[in-house]
């Protein structure tokens, strides 16, 4: 997929990049496979806030992704490539043989009138899914489940893929993005190829106002506020932070900090951090 530069005719333009869509063949949405999506702005039950700078933006449905692929042994034919906004990759609409329409997130190289297939034994071609046991060693994977049955959960964003490494009784190692080398089961499904819309980490959105569609508000830096509303807030002109390390404004450590916890149960399946 390409991206579109444009001239420097407002201060905004200068450097705003846009995809060209070319993957995309299909612009209006299936009807059946649409749910509502309630804007929420950030706020709980009860109206606080309890995630910041989020609110407005664009209207949006939520498009209902097939993420378990449990529809073993029947043929699926592509009908178009659709722009999905909840997520960074493009989505399929897919026809199967009994006439059932389901989404699944677009591969790199699905086009129109493609087939896709689910199941035991089943070609090592983008778009098929089946269990790891099934998939060579060195295939790159992507929508990987944690627990059979479960649906994808690892490698769902654009241009995003991970990679089967080794088979060792009823593991599979696994290499994620993150460069994370993580154990997963056998028996986990796991859909053949790289997700598409692999330039979607180029674009520049260039101004403000795009930021705002998306539905994320303004954020205002700790050192610029008051003491009473954030740790690093306070002091006469620019003032440092004022302490051993950076801090979130309810006090927490921040940047570098670990926050995951030290006894999760999914500990011992990472082989090998990222970092």
């Amino acid at each position: 997929m390409g991206m579109k530069h444009f001239g420097a005719y407002t201060p905004s333009r200068r450097n705003m990049t846009v995809s060209t869509y070319e993957e995309i063949t299909k612009k209006t949405p299936e009807k059946s496979l649409l749910a509502k999506k309630k804007e929420k702005a950030g706020r709980n039950s009860y109206g606080r806030i309890t995630v910041r700078h989020q609110g407005g933006g664009n209207r949006q449905k939520y498009r209902i992704i097939d993420f378990k692929r449990n529809k073993d042994d029947m043929v699926a034919t592509v009908i178009g490539i659709e722009y999905d906004p909840n997520r960074s990759a493009n989505i399929a609409l897919v026809e199967y043989e009994d006439g059932e329409k389901r989404y699944i997130l677009a591969p790199v190289g699905l086009t129109d009138g493609d087939k896709v297939v689910s199941g035991a034994k089943v070609d090592i071609k983008p778009g098929n899914c089946m269990p790891i046991e099934s998939i060579p060693v060195g295939t790159l994977i992507h929508n990987i489940e944690l627990n059979p049955g479960q649906g994808g959960k690892m490698v769902r964003s654009a241009g995003q893929s991970a990679q089967l490494m080794a088979k060792e009784g009823k593991y599979a190692h696994v290499r994620l993005p993150s460069g994370e080398m993580r154990l997963v089961m056998t028996r986990c499904r796991a859909t053949i190829g790289t997700i598409g819309n692999t330039d979607h980490e180029n674009v520049k959105l260039g101004k403000a106002g795009r930021t705002r569609h998306m539905g994320i508000r303004p954020t205002v830096r700790g050192s610029v506020m008051n003491p009473v509303d954030h740790p690093h807030g306070g002091g006469e002109g620019r003032a440092p932070v004022g302490r051993p390390g950076p801090l979130t404004p309810w006090g927490k450590p921040a940047l570098g900090y670990k926050t995951r916890k030290r006894n999760k149960l999914s500990n011992k399946f990472i082989v090998k951090r990222r970092r």
